[in-house]
This record gives structure tokens, C-alpha cells and sequence, in this order.
């Protein structure tokens, strides 16, 4: 049997606490259905950049690098920053997504029954994923700004063809695996920009149109991104997969978390041709941390995608996608039963405790 080596960050802040639950959950579902890993946890974020000067050293990069795949918990804190106002966060946020081109940063909206929803109109239901272009865009100048004299600061939005070509392929490509829009099961791809201002985001329609001529099944949407806030709290269930430039993607993915019962039910993934890297969408919440009431689910869903990812990579290995699977129904279980869940979503379970009730899931579904 193969052990798949895992690099763990789990960071700062609710970090530490959401990544010890979230892997509990995984020995569990791995132990269960026959997958076996290697955890090897890294010190990594603005804990130890205060300790050290270096939020990533460069053997954690390594075994990062050299990873099956990697789990991080949270990372940064507020006020720990660089001389020019950036938070140390994206020493390792941003060093992985650039340097091992995770391009695609892949963020589920999904609303599990018994979570109430911030909307009203959520009948057929909220399944969609936003799909960020995470190597470029205005962030690809994070490194590169220009700051004359505290006068005048400019950044620039880049915007190539190879890139927009591999996010706006792995949009379609997720759509043809997906079951389509909950309102009537279409799958539609839906292109988010600012096209009838910016030439740069008209390019991107551009490429967009030209990937989706490979995609003949695959309806072809278009959305300017101010009308698709409004969109995505009037009529979430006309999407199927989202997809955007770098900053206009983060931006909806946390509108779209709101509409879903919020950040601590919204996983990610940050993955490329040859890595990823999973982690929850939201931050290190210093003010709860070491309190035991984080909501670890947003992490717990995040070790689901890592399963899958790894799964799609190695075929071979079924019990991979069963995990992945039992993870993900047990969760749904535990939110549709309603008696364990954190603060943000209603409750008053610790985050101990919903990592117990979703491993009790596991073992009930596995017997």
C-alpha cells in the first residue's frame, strides 16, 4: 500500500486547531477505507516570522515541494506586516501559489441542508464553484509595485495567454464532471470581468471564448463582476462554474461563502499540473484561537478535495476517492442532524467536538 506523504502547515491563529481536527478526520477515513498517509507538519506564518525574521524556510519549501500534497490550517496575523504594509502571509501563501504554479485556485459554494442560508430564495439549492486564476492578474504584481514617495503607487494587472488559456480550460473541464446549475442541471461555464471597461479583461472574455470552442457541450455564460454581486444573492442557483482573474476571484468566492452559512464552510484547493495545496478559505481569527470554538469544517471539506485531487492522480487507488467521499457525506450528515455545530453556523459545539461527530459519521457509514 502506498502511503501518500502530506506536508502540513497548520499556520497561526485557529490554524492550529482546525488542521489538528481535520486530520484526525483524515487517519480516520484513511484507516477505514484503506489509505494510508505520511503527516509531516512544518512551522510556518507570522508566528514564526516574529521568532525567526522567515515566515518559510527553505527545507519546509522543499518537503512542500516534494509533497504528495500539501494541508495548511490558516496563515498570517493582522498585525505582523513588512516595512511596506503587506501582511508575511503571502511569504507563504504566495511563494507556493507562484513558485509551484497553483494556478487555479478552486473554492466550492455549497449550502448542506440543515445550515440556514443568508438569502431567501433558496429553494434549488446553492452548488457552484468559483474558479481563480491565483498566478497572475492584479496580484501578480504583489512583488513588483511602485512607491514614489509615499505620492503616488502603482500596481499592474498582468494578463497572458498561457495563463488565461489553463484557468479558463480547467473551468470547462470541471464543468464537464459536474452535474450542472441546480436550477435545471445545465452545466454552464460563467465568465466574470470587467470587459466593457478594461482591454485587459476584455482579452480574458477573448481566451475565454476561444477554450470554450473545445467545449461544445458546454454552455458559455458572461457576467461584469459588480452585476455579478448582485447576481450571486439574487439567483445563486442559475451557477455551475465560476470562473475569474486573480483579485475579482477572491473577492466573490467570500461573497459566496456568506450566501452559504460562511467562511467556515468554505474549502479550497490552490492546485497546478504537478501540486496543490488545500486549506480553508478563511483566515487565522486570533481573537477565538486556543478558545476550542473555530469551525474546523471549512479544513475538514478542504482533506475531501485533497482526497479527490490525490484520487484523480492516482486511479488506481480506489480507497482514496472513498475517503474523500466518507469525509464529505459525514459532514453532511453532521449539519443535517443539527445537534453539533460551532457558533458561526448556530450552535454551541466546540471544534473538538465536531471533529468527534464527524468521525462517529465515518465509522457509522463505513459499518
Amino acid at each position: 500500500m502506498k502511503a501518500y506523504h502530506i506536508a502540513v502547515l497548520p499556520g497561526d491563529g485557529i490554524g492550529i486547531e482546525v488542521t489538528e481536527t481535520a486530520l484526525r478526520v483524515l487517519q480516520e477515513a484513511g484507516e477505514l477505507y484503506g489509505a494510508a498517509f505520511e503527516l509531516e507538519s512544518f512551522d510556518a506564518g507570522a508566528g514564526r516570522y516574529l521568532r525567526t525574521g522567515t515566515a518559510m524556510p527553505e527545507d519546509a519549501f522543499a518537503h512542500c515541494k516534494a509533497a504528495d500534497a500539501i494541508l495548511m490550517g490558516a496563515i498570517g496575523l493582522p498585525e505582523v506586516r513588512h516595512p511596506d504594509g503587506r501582511e508575511v502571509n503571502g511569504d507563504v501563501i504566495f511563494r507556493l501559489r507562484f513558485e509551484l504554479d497553483l494556478y487555479a485556485g478552486v473554492r466550492p459554494i455549497k449550502l448542506y441542508e440543515g445550515v440556514t442560508s443568508s438569502l431567501r430564495n433558496t429553494e434549488a439549492g446553492i452548488d457552484y464553484v468559483v474558479v481563480r486564476e491565483n498566478t497572475e492578474g492584479l496580484y501578480a504584481s504583489r512583488t513588483g509595485s511602485i512607491n514614489i514617495r509615499g505620492e503616488v503607487a502603482i500596481d499592474t494587472l498582468v494578463l497572458t495567454r498561457t495563463g488565461t488559456e489553463k484557468i479558463t480550460d480547467y473551468a470547462y473541464r470541471l464543468a464537464a464532471k459536474r452535474n450542472g446549475r441546480p436550477a435545471d442541471g445545465r452545466r454552464i461555464v460563467t465568465c466574470v470581468d470587467k470587459s466593457n471597461v478594461l482591454s485587459s479583461y476584455a482579452y480574458f472574455r477573448h481566451i475565454f471564448d476561444e477554450v470554450g470552442s473545445r467545449y461544445p457541450d458546454i454552455a458559455k455564460d458572461y457576467a461584469y463582476v459588480d452585476a455579478m454581486t448582485l447576481y450571486q444573492v439574487m439567483n445563486p442557483q442559475y451557477y455551475d462554474v465560476v470562473v475569474a482573474e486573480n483579485m475579482f476571484g477572491d473577492i466573490l468566492s467570500d461573497l459566496a461563502a456568506a450566501t452559504v452559512g460562511g467562511l467556515g464552510l468554505a474549502p479550497s484547493g490552490d492546485i497546478g499540473a504537478h501540486h496543490a495545496m488545500f486549506q480553508p478559505s478563511h483566515g487565522t481569527a486570533p481573537t477565538i484561537a486556543g478558545r476550542n470554538i473555530a469551525n474546523p469544517l471549512a479544513t475538514v471539506l478542504s482533506v475531501a478535495m485533497m482526497l479527490e485531487w490525490l484520487a484523480d492522480r492516482h486511479p488506481h487507488d480506489s480507497a482514496l476517492a472513498a475517503a474523500g467521499r466518507a469525509i464529505e457525506s459525514a459532514v453532511a450528515d453532521v449539519l443535517r442532524q443539527g445537534d453539533v455545530r460551532t457558533r458561526d453556523i448556530g450552535g454551541q459545539s466546540g471544534t473538538s467536538q465536531v471533529g468527534d461527530a464527524i468521525v462517529a459519521a465515518i465509522r457509522q457509514a463505513s459499518r
